[in-house]
């Protein structure tokens, strides 16, 4: 699984199973963040019918899996995020964000496994394998 990273410095591409930065990227990807209704919301992304929203709180995520009608606090151990992003073929992988270091979830955001590189202050994020 491959990440483009877009840091204050240009874009990184990261290699998310073997936790290394493979070197420069050029543009992140096009998406299309999602509006969402609630407070304080920092970053977005979607796939299908789960929604990901990066809130200036603690938890620091909202996650809606019904296109927005209900959501769900997740992320209390996450520090504060700046940018998210959802597998578009898989809405279980997740990509989070925070000031210089990437966090991974292949399980919907129950459980969230942090990558040994430190980056960068993070802009944004998009999976792009």
């Amino acid at each position: 699984m491959i990440a483009a990273v877009q840091t204050v410095e240009g874009v990184l591409l990261v290699d998310v199973d073997d936790e290394q930065v493979l070197g420069d990227g050029s543009d992140l990807p096009d998406v299309d963040a999602p509006g969402v209704e609630l407070p304080r919301v920092v970053a977005t992304a979607r796939s299908g019918a789960t929604i990901v929203a990066v809130v200036d709180r603690r938890p620091p995520l909202a996650i809606s899996r019904d296109n927005g009608s209900t959501w769900t606090e997740f992320g209390g151990g996450l520090p504060a995020g700046f940018a998210v992003a959802v597998a578009e073929d898989d809405p279980d992988r997740m990509l989070y964000a925070a000031r210089n270091r990437l966090y991974v979830s292949v399980n919907g955001g129950v459980f969230w496994r942090a990558l040994t590189p430190e980056l960068p202050d993070v802009l944004a994020v998009a999976w792009i394998d």
